[in-house]
């Protein structure tokens, strides 16, 4: 079983170019499926998930090569972003 504070200290490279996009600040969970869906990480300039233009590195859990003691490996091919979700979204769907 793995927490989500156990992924917030994980760091985030792709494998393809070997590019460090940061650590994990948010899941993105499918409550009717009962799954994660994807991880999200802060775009550049960001710290702590604050202070920068609104975009996020949004990453599929399909996307995800490995899981490991210290970091997480995927595999993006282009950019993934998606613009800053205002707070009152619902997951519920």
């Amino acid at each position: 079983m793995v927490k989500i504070s156990d992924f917030q200290t994980k760091e985030v490279v792709n494998i393809l170019d070997g590019k460090r996009l940061g650590h994990i600040s948010d899941l993105e969970i499918d409550l009717r499926h009962g799954r994660v869906e994807a991880i999200v990480v802060p775009g550049p300039g960001k710290f702590l998930g604050f202070f920068s233009s609104g975009n996020d590195f949004v990453i599929p859990w399909r996307n995800i090569v490995k899981i490991g003691k210290d970091v997480v490996l995927v595999r993006i091919e282009e950019t993934l972003r998606v613009e800053a979700r205002t707070s009152g979204e619902d997951y519920r769907g």
